[in-house]
């Protein structure tokens, strides 16, 4: 489809469901405040033998609120959450909503470098721990000059230890939001007001800190329960982390848009999750790829026919995939493409037509898609190029990446978001996803920067060069190999140079493949030629070494 300025593009003339985009005027407090007087005791969170109310999450939510306030928190404060799926998460993002604050979500798996760059970069002046990670925080060797305190959500004898070799007062979830602490003051929270930073993988560069306006995560909530037709007798359940936005903010924001119910797992479990699913009632799940297909290879039983759940959501969902989890298991698949930085900005339904089961769906209602060569020059229809992204309404993207205005104009340039993401529009619209551009690797849901592996890899001592790849899942998506050109050869441990990387990387990070090489292939001006790599493991795979075959297990 051709726009009036003669580009190609899709968006409100082309989508499959019509879904209205009406700016957003809420704020997290209010549309949390406005769900509770409707609903008032009806369920919004289930998590094991646990039930919260509509009701209960409000003044759950105003609880947090006030404790924060009382401990010095402020409107525009950037408040660290490192800490497992439980209520506690979901309190403590919806509580400094409605002061103004920043929850920063820190991806659990983080640790080291890593782990420190997130709260230096995003200047966290509060971080609120998990028992299970007090002894990462403890351990990090760089200084944090911005934190002012420390929050454990446990009350734990070693976690209060641990907090206290830091130059700044610890204190307990609990004793903070026990309901002594005064009403917080009225705080003129505004849409366009940042509620979240998440980070995103680097390219070239360190991981970005995506600025999350209010409207952001509730008009994805309400676009996605739009879309999807949820209803208030939904159940949605998740058992994917929260600090990513796809549990978040498609499933729990979705349900507070629609007056749903959301059932909280602490984590994907292939042997629990059909009987997880039956005792919460689900009727929708959602799921990445591999996830998917983890499940399809499990003995057949009767417990994935034995279930309410009507619908799932997979991401990425190939139309073999989809045949297959509706055929063995009774559910249809809706599928979509988007980013941290945006929305649903392309989605299936269950009508999808089968001649285009492999695509992601054409554009939502209010947005809009052109698919650019490398001169940002649109690309006629079914030519792959790069896929760049708008919105009618600019509340429902990111604000910007913190504290890096070069970067944000770089992905913004002309007032189009660029995914860094390769793909196809066909002649009626429908985005076909191919690959990613960016120097990224895709490994169960999670966004993984080659050039922050080898950055680590290079302070092994035995490590002259080092170039990582993906290399195709047998359960999709990817993995990751690593190339190293060692100083010596006789230094050449791929044991060792594994448990190096398991010390200083996230578990999901951490090299499945790893190959010595004397040199790497280059260019004449020196740079690395990595496609070279890519066609010579995806053609000597068996010549790898193989961490998951030697019996490696990883700390998590």
């Amino acid at each position: 489809m051709l726009d009036d300025d003669g580009t190609q593009c899709v968006g409100t003339r082309g989508f499959c469901i019509n879904v209205d985009w009406i700016p957003m005027t809420d704020t997290i407090g209010s549309v949390l405040g406005e769900a509770a007087r409707r609903n008032g005791s009806k369920a919004y969170l289930r998590y094991r033998d646990e039930v919260f109310s509509y009701a209960d999450a409000d003044a759950l939510a105003r609880r947090y609120a006030d404790g924060f306030a009382a401990l010095g928190v402020r409107r525009g404060d950037h408040v660290a959450l490192m800490c497992e799926n439980r209520p506690e998460f979901l309190w403590t993002c919806f509580g400094l909503g409605r002061l103004g604050a920043v929850a920063v979500l820190i991806n659990t798996a983080s640790k080291g470098d890593r782990l420190a760059y997130y709260l230096n970069q995003s200047e966290s002046s509060t971080l609120v721990v998990g028992a299970g990670f007090v002894e990462r925080i403890g351990a990090l060797a760089e200084p944090l000059p911005h934190l002012r305190r420390i929050v454990a959500v446990e009350r734990s004898a070693e976690s209060l230890s641990a907090l206290a070799a830091f130059d700044c007062p610890a204190s307990e979830l609990a004793a903070l939001v026990d309901g002594s602490a005064p009403a917080a003051a009225e705080v003129d929270v505004v849409p366009s007001d940042p509620a979240y930073i998440l980070y995103t993988s680097g390219t070239t560069g360190p991981s970005k800190g995506v600025v999350i306006p209010h409207s952001q995560p509730l008009g994805i909530g309400r676009n996605t329960a739009a879309g999807y037709r949820y209803t208030g007798e939904d159940v949605l359940y998740t058992c994917l982390p929260l600090f990513h936005v796809n549990a978040l903010f498609y499933t729990c924001y979705a349900a507070l848009a629609v007056d749903a119910t959301v059932a909280l797992s602490p984590r994907f479990s292939a042997q629990n999750f059909w009987a997880e699913v039956k005792a919460c009632g689900a009727t929708e799940f959602n799921f990445m790829g591999a996830m998917a297909n983890i499940m399809l290879r499990q003995e057949p039983s009767r417990a994935e026919r034995d279930h309410s759940a009507r619908l799932a959501m997979i991401v990425p969902a190939s139309g073999e995939l989809r045949r297959r989890v509706r055929e063995r298991f009774g559910i249809e698949v809706v599928s979509g493409f988007g980013a941290t930085e945006t929305f649903l900005v392309t989605m299936t339904d269950t009508d999808h037509p089968a001649a285009k089961a492999g695509s992601a769906g054409r554009a939502t209602d209010g947005a809009r898609v052109r698919i650019v060569d490398e001169n940002d020059v649109d690309v006629p229809a079914g030519q792959p190029g790069e896929i760049l992204v708008a919105a009618d309404d600019p509340g429902a993207m990111m604000s910007g990446y913190y504290a890096m205005p070069e970067e944000t104009g770089l992905a913004m340039r002309g007032g189009w978001f660029h995914t860094g993401d390769r793909g196809r529009l066909d002649e009626d619209g429908y985005l076909f996803f191919i690959d990613r551009i960016k120097d990224v690797i895709r490994r169960r849901g999670e966004n993984i920067s080659a050039q922050e592996i080898e950055a680590i890899l290079l302070r092994h001592p035995t490590v002259r060069e080092a170039a990582v790849v993906p290399v195709v899942s047998e359960l999709g998506e990817d993995d990751v190999a690593v190339f190293v050109v060692s100083e010596h050869r006789n230094t050449r441990d791929p044991v060792e140079l594994v448990r190096y990387c398991d010390q200083e990387m996230a578990y999901f990070m951490v090299p499945r493949y790893v190959h010595f090489l004397d040199e790497l292939p280059e260019t004449a001006n020196t740079r690395i030629e990595k496609y070279k790599l890519r066609e010579w493991a995806a053609a000597n795979r068996a010549e790898l070494w193989d961490r998951e075959r030697a019996g490696i297990e990883l700390k998590r």
